[in-house]
């Protein structure tokens, strides 16, 4: 399926496939929380619908941004993994939680201050190199 674009601008091409409420929330879920199956993303505090999350990842998969395999284990249940491509939008999931930390924490009192938030602003380079490290030695241990 071929995925068609607004116009010829590189940022709102990028906001045709990421800007809506649901594609940077399962990619920060599959990249910091490590969630992986359709079960995951279900039981998360974020509370997508089923419908919407089962088309969200049919088109991160036909985006190639997600790959679908089945855990070894058990042949039933889907497993969802960040492609390179997927673990590049690493940079934007830090940007974000740091532009939020900087300019909504007032606003949402609510809002968590992951330890990690201070690993983000001091390194934010490290921080992220060892984010996709990270990832990437949780999918060799499935495998």
């Amino acid at each position: 399926m071929k995925h068609t674009f607004r116009c010829d601008c590189p940022i709102t091409s990028a906001l045709d496939i990421l800007g809506d409420k649901w594609m940077l929330v399962i990619i920060k879920q599959m990249l910091v929380e490590h969630k992986q199956t359709f079960k995951d993303f279900i039981e998360s505090d974020e509370a997508i619908a089923t419908n919407i999350l089962t088309i969200k990842l049919k088109l991160l998969e036909e985006l190639e941004i997600v790959t679908k395999s089945k855990l070894p284990n058990n042949k039933k249940t889907n497993l969802y993994q960040l492609t390179e491509r997927g673990l590049s939008l690493a940079t934007i999931i830090v940007d974000l939680a740091l532009w939020s930390d900087a300019n909504l924490s007032e606003l949402n009192i609510d809002m968590r201050n992951p330890n990690e938030l201070e690993l983000m602003k001091n390194n934010k380079a490290d921080f992220i190199k060892v984010l996709r490290e990270n990832y990437r030695k949780k999918l060799a241990t499935i495998e």
